[in-house]
């Protein structure tokens, strides 16, 4: 066992306590803990994690406190002092044991100290940490149970209850000058990523890109149109008549379409991963400015944990680490068990001092993806920054203007000079300092979201709930055609919000670039025509075809919708408004008078910013959607009620208001998740976009900090169940 403590306390620093599975090799006494104080990395290293020759001894779980006593096999013999009951191992009850040695069950101290009763109920001993009772996990009524995707995990990394440090600027100041683990001296070119095995046959078969014309092997995407209303007199003509384009991309058919394509080619098989899902490059760009030190920095290295935690075997991770310099921390590589530990350790090694120098950073994960020798089929790069850009931006003399953000990204980034290589950059800012408009100005330019992490303990929700739709791509390089099919018929407008949209062939024909969906993720359109008056019974509008590429085979697939038709009355009748084209109205309104209020705000006219919101949402009461109670109205005039408040004053909207209204902006024009305030809470209303995917991953991350009884029975299976390594 005393290497496996060696190894342990190599990725450990802070104070935190953790389960380690007795392994059959293992001659040390079960439920051994450790007297020292480690760090959020020890609790993940590898060397502590489930391989395929370990069993564990007994599935039942024991969580001690901060100062651990050297042996907890008296523990069970004990009894609790609230319940007075016996606290037995293998009863399905975490324990926890304070810094005074006595045990309790968990959810007993729990429920004890949620008021914030910090006193033993034993010796009257005051404590410096109390357990930590996180949001309910219970399941909303009504929500299907996600289970989207057989994410990969190493159960005995769950097994943990995590202890963050309150800042001491003390112990942060001589922090500073500890030197960090990784600092090797970096190559010329970042060609030195790790092969991926040739895990992806598919892409280097023949043919490669077979093109299949609308067959259910690969049919992953379901379309549907609606007008908005089914009949109209034929004696008028409407100049700007809305129709509904609504895309779903169907985890479940895309899953089927690869097991049909596996079994066409079984010689194959062997090679490939049978896991339904495309691998991932990903690099996290990750500020370590001196404003990070403490509990930030801290809670940043576990959410990075839960991140590497949760990759699989054939995902590619590279942390790029930030302050007034950029360093790459490893190579691009897979995250094996070895992968795994590697990252941890040098995630472990973060240390905060220096300044901000957001450019450089992006400008060194830019070039991760750039070199890579080899390329998963998805990628993509996670930003966090809780400071203002003081290099590139507001020092060393730059002429730039603060508006104009879109130089500090790198042309492969951004899309710039006709470059085909688009990586999206998914941006988290971190409290209440960071540059919001820097930020999201990122992210929009290069076809990712912009997230608010105002509360320090979200942030490793807000990774999960990222991560959950990275890992569940299911289409890619999606293009949405749409046609008018009347001679006389012409487009108006494409509302497609941040989505590149064009017009061709003298406006009958439009185009929408659409890119990645994630597993169930919808997109809607709302298409504008010119319908002309007729003397016929019907009238055809348009029809749309899709065309993408399926992530994991390379194949890519076409998909054609019927064409979408309105009945040509003689006499005018009471039309009945679609309710899908007025709920995606609202939304798109909603949106416009976020973009307004925003501008109105950075002139300084709070009260004007607080009136535009205010007339949307009067608006939004009398629409169809609003009688009708619609959810998506409902969190529409919830999220902007909470604008308003965050308008309140001139300090209030530089703190939290500017980046709210902006991670909200993000996500409508994206129609994608973002985290912003409560967005990630299973009671606020503010979740539209989430998927099952994301929400599974969301539920992962908030039972690693057991804070309720539900929470407990949840992660007990997973304690229990052994992983067997994922077939790839």
């Amino acid at each position: 066992m005393g290497s496996k403590w060696k190894k342990a306390k190599v990725a450990l620093g802070l104070n935190l306590c953790m389960f380690v599975p007795r392994t059959l090799d293992d001659d040390s006494p079960p439920h051994t803990v450790i007297s020292e104080r480690f760090s959020d990395a020890a609790l993940l290293s590898p060397a502590n994690w489930d391989t395929a020759s370990s069993r564990p001894t007994t599935p039942a779980t024991s969580f001690h406190g901060l100062k651990l006593s050297k042996s907890s096999s008296k523990s069970s013999k004990q009894t609790c002092a609230i319940c007075l009951t016996k606290m037995k191992q293998g009863s399905g009850h975490a324990i926890f044991t304070a810094e005074c040695s006595h045990s309790f069950h968990f959810h007993c101290i729990a429920s004890n100290v949620k008021h914030g009763n910090q006193i033993c109920p034993v010796c009257r001993a005051k404590w410096k940490e109390i357990p930590l009772s996180g949001p309910s996990l219970d399941p909303i009524p009504g929500r299907v149970s996600p289970s989207p995707i057989n994410w990969p995990q190493n159960d005995a990394l769950m097994a943990v209850v995590h202890r963050l440090p309150l800042p001491n600027p003390h112990r942060d100041l001589n922090r500073r000058h500890v030197v960090p683990l990784y600092q090797a001296s970096e190559p010329g070119i970042f060609d030195d990523d790790e092969s991926l095995n040739h895990q992806h046959a598919f892409s280097e078969r023949s043919p490669c890109n077979k093109n299949t014309e609308d067959t259910e092997a690969v049919r992953a995407m379901e379309v549907k149109m609606y007008p908005e209303v089914s009949s109209a007199p034929g004696s008028k003509a409407y100049s700007n008549f809305t129709v509904l384009v609504h895309l779903k991309a169907t985890a479940a058919a895309a899953a089927a379409a690869k097991r049909q394509s596996l079994s066409r080619n079984q010689a194959n098989l062997a090679q490939i991963s049978q896991t339904p899902r495309a691998p991932v490059d990903l690099v996290t760009v990750l500020d370590v400015s001196g404003s990070m030190a403490g509990t930030k920095l801290a809670l940043l290295k576990r959410a990075m944990g839960f991140v590497i935690q949760n990759l699989g075997s054939n995902d590619r991770l590279s942390v790029i680490a930030f302050s007034s310099t950029a360093r790459r921390l490893f190579p691009l590589c897979r995250m094996t068990d070895s992968g795994r530990q590697q990252a941890l350790q040098a995630v472990n090694s973060l240390v905060a001092n220096g300044g901000t120098n957001i450019a450089e950073g992006l400008r060194k994960g830019a070039k991760i993806m750039e070199d890579r020798k080899e390329k998963n089929p998805v990628a993509s790069i996670i930003l966090l920054s809780d400071g203002q850009d003081n290099y590139t931006v507001n020092g060393n003399g730059t002429n730039h203007t603060r508006s104009n953000y879109q130089f500090l990204l790198p042309t492969s980034i951004s899309g710039g000079d006709n470059s085909a290589f688009l990586i999206p950059v998914h941006a988290f800012g971190f409290g209440a300092d960071h540059d919001a408009s820097l930020m999201h100005s990122i992210s929009e330019t290069s076809g990712g979201t912009f997230s608010f992490i105002e509360t320090e303990a979200v942030l490793q929700d807000a990774f999960a709930q990222c991560i959950g739709g990275l890992l569940s791509v299911v289409i890619q390089e999606l293009q949405v055609g749409i046609d008018c099919i009347h001679p006389n018929l012409s487009l108006v407008s494409l509302k497609a919000g941040s989505y590149p949209s064009r017009f061709l062939a003298d406006g009958r024909k439009g185009l929408i670039d659409v890119g990645d969906l994630y597993a169930d993720e919808e997109r809607d359109f709302l298409v504008s025509v010119n319908v002309p008056a007729t003397s016929g019974n019907e009238t055809s509008l348009i029809k749309v075809k899709c065309v993408y590429k399926d992530p994991l085979t390379q194949e890519t697939a076409t998909l054609e919708s019927e064409e979408v038709k309105i009945d040509r009355t003689e006499f005018a009748g009471q039309a009945v408004m679609s309710l899908e084209v007025d709920r995606q109205r609202n939304r798109l309104q909603a949106a416009e008078a976020m973009a307004q209020a925003r501008v109105a705000a950075e002139q300084g006219d709070l009260s004007g910013a607080v009136f535009i919101l205010e007339n949307c949402r009067k608006m939004l009461s009398e629409t169809v959607s609003a009688k009708s109670h619609d959810r998506l109205c409902v969190a529409l005039d919830a999220e902007l009620k909470e604008m308003q408040e965050r308008l309140a004053s001139r300090h209030v909207y530089e703190a939290s208001g500017r980046a709210y209204i902006l991670s909200g902006l993000s996500s409508h024009s994206w129609q994608r998740a973002t985290a912003r305030g409560d967005s990630t809470d299973r009671s606020s209303l503010v979740q539209a976009y989430q998927t099952p995917s994301m929400a599974e991953m969301l539920t992962r991350s908030q039972a690693m900090l057991l804070g309720s009884p539900s929470g407990q029975r949840l992660l007990q299976p997973l304690l229990s169940y052994r992983s067997q390594p994922s077939p790839r």
